[in-house]
């Protein structure tokens, strides 16, 4: 009899230490399997969007960078036929200079030979000579020569900077033509970049289903979510195309 009253109360107690049915259903995983495959859900639709507008402005960039550069291209080139007119000009007023002194040294002899009509024939030469044969540059350096006492238009500073001032000019745009294709090109790269991180993000949250142990989810998940995270921060802070607005994607091509 005791026996049995000392079996009786070992079940009674392993009853009493039995967890009901309801303790467990109430000790359920925060995250269950259903709400994991939402979540992997909702990010995968994120990421590829993410993907595709990354993509997208990557290759804007692209385009916008081949353009810079042969823009730059042309540029450099009419800059060099540029340089040519001006240096043709310059060779062209340094002549017409030439002759210019010589029928001054004329005008000087008939003046001090007293010879006045071949002085007035001479001065109306050389003023003929000046409408028809000299550029505004030449005649500006003869009227600073004359001002200051100087024989050669030519000492005027900055006269020869003046014959190539339009070929200056090209050659610094055809520069900044091609800095800004190169900032594109480090843009584009940038954007390159985002993709793969999103292309990470894709894969890990691809494989998230894979994996049967619920820790090792959660894990995988949370390495996607960091790695689409950094790749969100990273691609704000690259700036859009020159001209790019959000909205006005479809005027943009234009």
């Amino acid at each position: 009899m005791a026996k049995k009253e000392n079996e009786k109360s070992k079940h009674s107690t392993a009853a009493n230490c039995e967890i009901p049915d309801g303790a467990i259903k109430s000790r359920s995983t925060f995250i269950s399997s259903k709400k994991l495959e939402t979540a992997v859900a909702i990010l995968l639709g994120i990421a590829t969007l993410l993907s595709a507008w990354a993509t997208w402005i990557g290759t804007l960039h692209s385009g916008i960078q081949s353009i810079n550069f042969t823009k730059s291209n042309n540029m450099a080139s009419e800059g060099t036929a540029e340089y040519n007119l001006g240096l043709q000009l310059y060779l062209s007023d340094y002549m017409a200079w030439n002759t210019l002194r010589d029928y001054y040294y004329e005008l000087e002899a008939a003046k001090d030979g007293g010879d006045k009509a071949k002085a007035e024939l001479i001065t109306k030469k050389i003023e003929e000579f000046k409408k028809q044969s000299i550029s505004e540059m030449l005649a500006e350096g003869i009227e600073w020569s004359e001002e200051n006492g100087e024989d050669n238009p030519f000492n005027m500073p900055g006269m020869t900077e003046k014959y190539f001032v339009s070929a200056q000019d090209k050659v610094d745009e055809s520069r900044e033509l091609l800095e800004e294709g190169k900032r594109d090109n480090t843009k584009s790269d940038s954007y390159r970049l985002v993709t793969v991180l999103f292309s990470l993000t894709l894969f890990l949250l691809g494989i998230v289903g894979t994996f049967k142990n619920m820790p090792n989810r959660l894990t995988v998940l949370s390495i996607a979510v960091v790695v689409l995270i950094v790749a969100v921060i990273y691609m704000c802070t690259i700036p859009l195309p020159t001209g790019f607005r959000n909205m006005n994607f479809f005027d943009f091509n234009k």
